[in-house]
C-alpha cells in the first residue's frame, strides 16, 4: 500500500512522485519543493521539530497534531508546516483538527500557495466540508485571496457554525460589502459578541458610525454583554458624529458592564470627549488612567490641537517629554496640527526643525504637509513656496490644497491659481480645489472669475458634494444635509426658523 503522501499529494508542497521509502519521500520533498521549509531546514527550532516527532513514542494523529499544535502557538509556523508533511511521510492520516491547526499556520505565514495545496489534501480526504478546517479555510481565502474563493469555501462547509459566518462577514466589511455583510449577519442561526463586534467595527471603520452606534444599541437591546473589544468601536462611531449624550451613556455602560476599564477604551473615550469639544471629561478620563501609552497622551494632545488650544497642548507635550512615554509621529503632528491652529509659527518650526535634526525617522508627508498649510495660513507665502520646492519628495494634492487653502484666506489669486492647476494636473476631476479657488476669487470681489469657474464645472458635470451638519436632541442624532427636506419635523422647523428670520428683521 502506498503511503499517504502519495495517496493525497499537496502538488508541490508534497509532489506526486515514486516513492522508494518514506526517507526518499522527505528528501525529494525538502530539495526540490518546499523553499518555505527550505530556508528553515538548519534552523534550531526546525531540527528541533523533527526531533521532537522522531522521538516521540507511539506516534499516533493525537499526539503528532499536538505537536503542530505546539508548534503554531508558538509562532514557528514553517516548522508546523513542515511537521505536516512529515506527518503524511510517517503514513499518519491527518484529521480535521490537524487540518485547521496547520491552514492557519500558511495563513499566518501569508503563502496562498501552501493553503491551496492544504486545501486540495483536506479535499481529497474528504475532510474539506467539515466546520472546523471550512473555517480555517475560509479564513485563508478571505485574508489571502479573493471573496470569491472566501465565499465557496462557506459554501463548501457543512452546517457552519457562528466562527464560519463572523469570517466571511469580516471578508465582505473588509471589501466594504456592507450590505452583503449586514444580509449574512442577519441569517445567522447563532450571533455572538464576535459578531456583533465584527460589525459594529466594519461599519465604523469604513464611515458609517451611525449605523455603527445603532448596531451597539441593537446589542444592548438583545441581551448581550459588550465585552473590552466591542466599547472602543462604538465610542469611537460616537464621537465621529459628536453624539456627545449617546457616548457619555456609552462610557456610563462600559463601567457598569466591566467595572474597571483598560487603557484601549480610555484612549478611545479621551477621543471621543475631545471630538465633543469636552476637554474636561476627556482630562478626568486620562488623570484616572493608571497605566498610560503614547495613544493616551497624543489623545489630549490631538484633543487641544482640534479645539484650538495650541498653548495647552503644547504645554502637554512638555509633559509627556518628562513622563514614560516616548513621543513619535502622531504626537509631532498633533503638536504640529496645535500650533496650525493657534497661529504660532515658529513654535511650529522650531518643534519641526528639532524633530529633524534629532529624529528625522518619524517624519511622514503629513508633517511637511501641515507646515505647508502652518506657512500658508500665516500668509508666509514666500516661505511656504520654498518649503515645498526643498521637499525631499515630489509633493502630492494634499501640499497644494494646503498652499491654495492660506491662498483663499488672504487672497492670493496669483499662487491661488498655480495651486490649482497643480491640484488638478494630479487630479483633473478633484471638486474642491474649483470650490476654494471660486471661494476665494468671491472673497477678492472678482465675480467674472467666480462665473469662469463656476461655468467650467458645469461643463464637465462636476458637483459640489451637498454639506452635513447634526445635531443631538434627546439621545437621537438629527442629520441635515443641504437642500434636504425629509426630516419627519421639516413643518415644524421651517415655521420656527421664519419666526425667527422676521424678528431678526424687527431688530
Amino acid at each position: 500500500m502506498k503511503p499517504i503522501c502519495c495517496r493525497y499529494p499537496l502538488y508541490h508542497f508534497i509532489p506526486r512522485k515514486a516513492h522508494t521509502s518514506a526517507c526518499s519521500c522527505l528528501t525529494e520533498t525538502q530539495k526540490a519543493n518546499a523553499p518555505v521549509l527550505k530556508h528553515a531546514k538548519n534552523s534550531e527550532a526546525f531540527l528541533h521539530a523533527r526531533q521532537v516527532f522522531d522521538e516521540t513514542p507511539d506516534l499516533n494523529v493525537v499526539s503528532a497534531t499536538t505537536i503542530i499544535g505546539s508548534f503554531a502557538r508558538q509562532h514557528h509556523h514553517k516548522e508546523a508546516a513542515y511537521l505536516f508533511s512529515r506527518m503524511l511521510v510517517l503514513n499518519i492520516r491527518p484529521n480535521e483538527y490537524t487540518f485547521g491547526t496547520v491552514i492557519h499556520s500558511s495563513t499566518a505565514l501569508g503563502d496562498l500557495n501552501i493553503g491551496k495545496q492544504l486545501h486540495s489534501c483536506a479535499t481529497k480526504m474528504g475532510l474539506h466540508s467539515n466546520v472546523f478546517v471550512g473555517s480555517a479555510i475560509l479564513d485563508l481565502y478571505a485574508k489571502l485571496s479573493g471573496i470569491q474563493d472566501a465565499r465557496r469555501a462557506f459554501e463548501d462547509t457543512q452546517k457552519p457554525n457562528v466562527v464560519s459566518y463572523t469570517t466571511l462577514i469580516c471578508a465582505y466589511l473588509k471589501k466594504e460589502m456592507l450590505e452583503d455583510a449586514l444580509e449574512l449577519f442577519r441569517v445567522m442561526p447563532e450571533r455572538n459578541v464576535v459578531s456583533w463586534n465584527a460589525m459594529i467595527g466594519g461599519y465604523s471603520q469604513t464611515g458609517h458610525n451611525e449605523e455603527a452606534v445603532n448596531l451597539f444599541i441593537e446589542l444592548l437591546r438583545n441581551g448581550l454583554v459588550p465585552n473590552q473589544s466591542t466599547f472602543p468601536c462604538a465610542i469611537i462611531a460616537a464621537a465621529n458624529i459628536a453624539a456627545l449624550g449617546i457616548g457619555r451613556s456609552f462610557h456610563a455602560s462600559a463601567v457598569k458592564f466591566l467595572g474597571k476599564l483598560d487603557v484601549f477604551i480610555c484612549n478611545s473615550l479621551i477621543s471621543f470627549y475631545a471630538k465633543c469639544g469636552s476637554m474636561e471629561d476627556g482630562l478626568l478620563v486620562f488623570n484616572k488612567l493608571g497605566r498610560r501609552n503614547n495613544v493616551s497622551w497624543n489623545a489630549v494632545i490631538c484633543g487641544y490641537a482640534q479645539n484650538g488650544k495650541g498653548e495647552e497642548a503644547i504645554s502637554f507635550f512638555e509633559r509627556m517629554r518628562v513622563s514614560d512615554c516616548t513621543p513619535n509621529s502622531v504626537t509631532l503632528l498633533g503638536l504640529l496640527w496645535a500650533c496650525n491652529h493657534a497661529g504660532l509659527v515658529q513654535k511650529g518650526y522650531s518643534y519641526f526643525n528639532q524633530a529633524r535634526m534629532e529624529d528625522s525617522g518619524i517624519l511622514m508627508p503629513e508633517h511637511y504637509a501641515c507646515m505647508v498649510d502652518l506657512l500658508s495660513r500665516s500668509g508666509s507665502f514666500r516661505q511656504a513656496e520654498e518649503f515645498i520646492r526643498d521637499l525631499p519628495f515630489e509633493p502630492g494634492i494634499g501640499f497644494w490644497k494646503a498652499l491654495l487653502g492660506g491662498c483663499q484666506i488672504h487672497s492670493n489669486m496669483k499662487l491661488g491659481e498655480f495651486a490649482a492647476r497643480k491640484i488638478l494636473g494630479l487630479d483633473p476631476e478633484d471638486v474642491s480645489s474649483y470650490i476654494m479657488l471660486s471661494n476665494a476669487h468671491s472673497a477678492a470681489g472678482r465675480w467674472q472669475s467666480v462665473s469662469t469657474i463656476r461655468r467650467e464645472m458645469k461643463d464637465k458635470g462636476m458637483k459640489r458634494i451637498p454639506g452635513c451638519s447634526w445635531i443631538e436632541i434627546r439621545n437621537k442624532v438629527n442629520v441635515f444635509v443641504t437642500g434636504d427636506k425629509n426630516h419627519h419635523q421639516m413643518n415644524e422647523i421651517c415655521t420656527v426658523l421664519e419666526i425667527l428670520y422676521r424678528a431678526f428683521e424687527g431688530e
